[in-house]
């Protein structure tokens, strides 16, 4: 299985744009796949830099319903014409953030979007084929992250705190083994973990994903003695890691000292094979 970055708040070198957002192209036995488009159309210039092609992925999935995931979506349909986009049923409900002037910014999906003959929208639990699945409705065991609270989606004329229902993760087999992609991991990373654990019996071999350490709206991290505690947990489950995105440089420091080879970081243009 190969995944390449194509879009992320850092870079590997000055080839390539960067951006806060997050998009992955991964090939696995099957499939050309896309998980989640970055903020705009950024992505599509790094993919091309990569040698990824869009006009053949054949299957899209967006992990929730912020801009900073789907941002890029119409860029990726006017370059792939064919390919299913596999979005959770409630990701196009209206989502705002705080913002430090004390205003509620829109960070949700373009409405003009829809409707889309091409988007399959997901429940709880979504089996692609063998090879991929979809899950959300992870349940809150551990705390989720704090900058959840600066979050959140609006029910008629009222902003209410964002439950992250919106949010979904994807599940790649290969010869019985598992790489589990979460986008920001709003419902907390360990939760979503556990929540596979529960689902399949065993902890998935290789965990991918922003973990939501950092918020930028406050521009504050998770303190060091909760990423501590994050850190020795995952490191207990025995997968192997690799982080970005919201997670946050600060936080990812702290995680590294503690989990050592256990985690890695990925940037715009990294390329990453994974042998199960």
């Amino acid at each position: 299985m190969m995944l390449k970055v194509l879009s992320e708040n850092t870079a590997a070198s000055e080839d390539f744009g960067c951006e806060h957002g997050l998009s992955l192209y991964v090939e696995t036995g099957q499939h050309r796949l896309l998980f989640d488009t970055g903020a705009s159309g950024l992505f599509a210039e790094n993919a091309d830099k990569l040698g990824a092609s869009l006009s053949a992925v054949d299957i899209a999935v967006l992990s929730h319903g912020h801009y900073d995931h789907g941002g890029g979506l119409k860029t990726f349909l006017e370059k792939n014409e064919r390919a299913k986009v596999y979005v959770q049923e409630r990701a196009f409900e209206p989502h705002y953030a705080d913002r430090p002037d004390g205003h509620k910014a829109y960070i949700g999906l373009a409405p003009e979007l829809l409707p889309n003959e091409r988007f399959v929208f997901c429940g709880g639990r979504q089996k692609i084929d063998g090879e991929l699945e979809l899950f959300s409705e992870v349940r809150e065991i551990t705390p989720v992250p704090s900058g959840n609270a600066e979050l959140y989606r609006k029910a008629g004329e009222a902003f209410v705190p964002d439950d992250f229902a919106h949010e979904q993760n994807l599940v790649i087999w290969q010869n019985k083994r598992a790489v589990l992609i979460a986008g920001c991991a709003h419902r907390g990373i360990l939760n979503i973990v556990r929540q596979f654990t529960s689902d399949y019996g065993h902890f998935p071999d290789v965990v991918i994903g922003g973990f939501h350490l950092h918020s930028r709206g406050s521009g504050k991290s998770e303190s060091p003695e909760a990423v501590d505690t994050l850190a020795r947990e995952l490191l207990q489950t025995g997968a192997r890691y690799y982080t970005c995105h919201c997670t946050g440089q600060e936080a990812y420091q702290r995680l590294k000292a503690v989990m050592g080879n256990r985690i890695g970081y990925l940037s715009t243009g990294s390329r990453l094979a994974i042998s199960l």
